[in-house]
């Protein structure tokens, strides 16, 4: 099963590509719908790196488990 990582690497040139091929149509020139498809895949890349950023999986399974602080008594 493809993860959110896989995703993103493949809608990236999707955005990149399908962005500026929808504004070409649409009447925009090229030259000026590649900076609009390359913010929706920078964007996109943003996104995965900065606000669902990877964790390592050792942070997320100390996280998890709880443990019982020790009596200094």
């Amino acid at each position: 099963m493809a993860g959110y990582y896989d995703i993103v690497l493949g809608l990236i040139p999707v955005a990149l590509l399908g962005v500026t091929a929808a504004l070409t149509v649409v009447g925009i020139s090229v030259m000026s719908a590649v900076p609009f498809g390359a913010l929706v895949a920078v964007g996109l890349i943003g996104h995965a790196m900065f606000v669902n950023s990877p964790v390592d999986a050792r942070e997320e399974s100390q996280n998890q488990t709880s443990h019982t602080p020790a009596n200094a008594d």
